[in-house]
C-alpha cells in the first residue's frame, strides 16, 4: 500500500487535507522523509493517527453515510472502467471525448479512496468493492429481465446518456446526506467538495451530449449543461425519470424562487435550475439497483 499516493489521492478531493492533518503542512508534506527512518510496521500506524484527527470526529451514522456515498463512488468509477474498456466503444469514444472520461474515472476513483480511508479513519469498516460481475450496466439484472440500455457500452449516445443519469443522481444523493453530516464540519466540506466535483461531471457529461445533437442518431433534442425542471424525465424517461422528479421544485427555504426579484416572475424553469434537489438514500439505492445483477 502506498500510504503517501492515498494521501495525494485525497489532496484531489480534499485540498485542505495537509493542514487537517498537520498544521504545519510543509512539515507533513515531507513526512515521506521521515516515514524512511522508521520501522515499515510503525509507518501505517502513523498515518492511521494522523487521520483519525482529521476524520475521527465521526458517529455510527455518518460512519453509515460515508459507506452509502463509497458505494455510489464504486458504481459509478466501475462504469467507467467498463466503457473506457469495452471494444463496442473503441471506434467512437475517442479522442478528447476519451480524454474527459478518463479524468472523470481518475476523479471517481480518488473518491472512492477517499472515503475507505475516512471510514477507516472514524473506526469504521468501509464496505468492500463488489466484483465488477455484480455490476450490470444494461439494467437488466444479470438477463434476469429487458434490459433499460441494451447498447450502453456498444453505442456513444446510450453510453452518455446513462453517464448524466449517474452523475446527475450523485449531485442528488450528495446534497441529500449533506445535514447528516453537519456534526462533522470536516468531513460535511469534503463530501460537499465531492458534489461539487460530481456536478461539474454531470454539466460536462451533458455538454458533450449537446455537441452531438446534430450527429446521425443523436436524440432530437439536446440537454442544458444543468437539469431544467424536471428535464422531461431525462434521456430516457421510461428508465430515469427517477433521477429528475421532483427537480422542477421552485420553493425553497419556503420562499417560491419565481417571484422574489423584485416583481419580476421568473418562468419555472429558470426557477428550478437555480437549485439542485436531494434525492433521499431510499430514492438512490432504488436508482442504483438498476445497475446491479
Amino acid at each position: 500500500m502506498n500510504l503517501f499516493q492515498i494521501i495525494s489521492d485525497i489532496e484531489k478531493v480534499d485540498p485542505e487535507i495537509y493542514d487537517r492533518l498537520d498544521p504545519r503542512r510543509a512539515v507533513f508534506k515531507h513526512f515521506a522523509g521521515y516515514g524512511k527512518k522508521l520501522a515499515a510496521s510503525a509507518v501505517p500506524l502513523a498515518m492511521g493517527a494522523m487521520f483519525q484527527k482529521a476524520y475521527g470526529q465521526t458517529t455510527t451514522g455518518v460512519a453509515g453515510v460515508l459507506n452509502y456515498a463509497l458505494r455510489l463512488e464504486y458504481l459509478e468509477a466501475e462504469f467507467y472502467r467498463q466503457a473506457l474498456a469495452a471494444p463496442g466503444l473503441a471506434a467512437t469514444l475517442t479522442g478528447a471525448g476519451r480524454t474527459a472520461i478518463t479524468a472523470i474515472y481518475n476523479h471517481e476513483v480518488a473518491h472512492y479512496k477517499f472515503l475507505d480511508a475516512g471510514i477507516k479513519a472514524a473506526g469504521a469498516t468501509p464496505v468492500s468493492m463488489p466484483q465488477p460481475s455484480a455490476y450490470d450496466f444494461t439494467g437488466s439484472k444479470g438477463a434476469k429481465r429487458t434490459p433499460l440500455f441494451p447498447t450502453v457500452f456498444t453505442d456513444y449516445n446510450t453510453f452518455l446518456a446513462v453517464a448524466q443519469a449517474l452523475e446527475d443522481t450523485g449531485v442528488r444523493a450528495y446534497k441529500g446526506q449533506a445535514t447528516a453530516l453537519k456534526g462533522s464540519k470536516d468531513l460535511l466540506q469534503a463530501a460537499l467538495n465531492i458534489h461539487s466535483v460530481e456536478a461539474r461531471h454531470a454539466s460536462h457529461i451533458r455538454t458533450m451530449r449537446r455537441g452531438l445533437a446534430n450527429a446521425p442518431g443523436a436524440p432530437a433534442t439536446a440537454p442544458k449543461s444543468w437539469i431544467s425542471g424536471n428535464d422531461n424525465g431525462g434521456p430516457a424517461p421510461s428508465a430515469t425519470s427517477a433521477v429528475y422528479a421532483g427537480e422542477e421544485n421552485v420553493t425553497q427555504a419556503g420562499a417560491n424562487v419565481q417571484t422574489l426579484n423584485g416583481g419580476v416572475t421568473l418562468g419555472a424553469n429558470a426557477g428550478s435550475e437555480a437549485f439542485d434537489e436531494p434525492l433521499t438514500m431510499a430514492q438512490v439505492l432504488t436508482i442504483a439497483e438498476n445497475f446491479f445483477v
